[in-house]
């Protein structure tokens, strides 16, 4: 366990020195925003490039990988949904909390945490399981959020809108074109290349500080101090952290079994749901009308007790 440590104990640690020096106003709220657009737009984009293009397409565009983890993904929503509407909560609240329960941070956190910890071999089911989120289970949330909206079809437009902002994400732009560049020999020239590879390696320090910051920023704005459901945000933790990694493992296996998924393809996948919620899930609640401070809570738990039981599911899976 002590080796296990060694390795997530930096990525961690990095996120709470953001967490603090947010905190402290060492970093003032106003520069988040600055640190998060170098990160989505620059320094994120090159390494998801760097790791496509040397990434076999078989594995970024493995049919079993996506089905299995969209049906995973589906499971998760559809429970954590119904969960919320049980207790009364309105469709944005019940679909901001489905996407925050299925989304894990696999872009800011997940790619280089799990390829520090299962070598590069792992960058193709994780990249895989991004494009999902991003394309497909982020617009399904967005879309059941506005389900009962004033207006006809008002589901359907917020779905067009999701559809239209992954358009505009460089996230999956980046593997796509990077899996064609490495698909077809393409090398970039030598300079721009170098400074390519420069922003990639600012991507993981500064992501991992910035989720800190956006973690410490989402907690001193006003919309954090409206109280959540006794057990509600908790439930959502779980449902993350544990719940949706276990799902993963036993269809993984089974798949695994059924000779339709390769063995070493199921342990990156399941670390992939170990991981805590992804951070852009906030502003999308608040761009959708639902409870920001509630999923702000769950972005700020899941991350926290994500250290011990990430930790805990990679030692279950040595």
């Amino acid at each position: 366990m002590a080796g296990i440590f060694a390795v997530t104990f930096p990525f961690f640690a990095l996120v709470l020195c953001g967490y603090l020096a947010a905190r402290a106003r060492l970093l003032p709220l106003e520069a988040v925003a600055g640190l998060n657009m170098f990160v989505l737009y620059f320094a994120l984009p090159c390494m998801l490039w760097r790791f496509g293009s040397s990434t076999p397409a078989a594995q970024l565009f493995n049919p079993m990988v996506a089905l299995l983890w969209l049906g995973c993904a589906g499971l998760v929503v559809a429970v954590a949904a119904w969960l919320a509407r049980r207790r009364g909560a309105g469709w944005p609240d019940a679909a901001m909390g489905a996407l925050v329960a299925a989304f894990p941070n696999s872009g800011f956190m997940g790619v280089p945490l799990i390829l520090a910890l299962r070598g590069e071999g792992a960058a193709g089911p994780v990249m895989a399981t991004l494009l999902v989120d991003l394309v497909v289970t982020t617009s399904v949330c967005i879309g059941l959020s506005q389900w009962g909206a004033a207006g006809e079809h008002g589901a359907a437009r917020a779905a067009g809108r999701a559809l239209r902002g992954v358009l505009r994400n460089p996230m999956p732009w980046s593997i796509l074109l990077g899996a064609l560049a490495g698909a077809l020999g393409w090398r970039l020239w030598a300079p721009l290349e170098r400074t390519v590879h420069l922003l990639a390696d600012a991507a993981s320090p500064v992501a991992l500080f910035t989720i800190g910051a956006v973690l410490a920023r989402s907690q001193m704005l006003p919309a954090a101090a409206r109280p959540a459901p006794a057990g509600d945000v908790g439930a959502i933790v779980l449902i993350k952290l544990l719940a949706h990694p276990a799902l993963v493992w036993g269809l993984g296996a089974w798949a695994v079994r059924a000779g339709a998924l390769p063995a070493p393809l199921l342990a990156p996948l399941v670390l992939a749901a170990a991981l805590p919620s992804a951070s852009n899930v906030s502003l999308l609640a608040e761009r959708f009308g639902a409870d920001n401070g509630r999923v702000a809570r769950v972005i700020l738990w899941s991350t926290a007790a994500a250290f011990l039981s990430f930790s805990g599911v990679v030692a279950l899976l040595a």
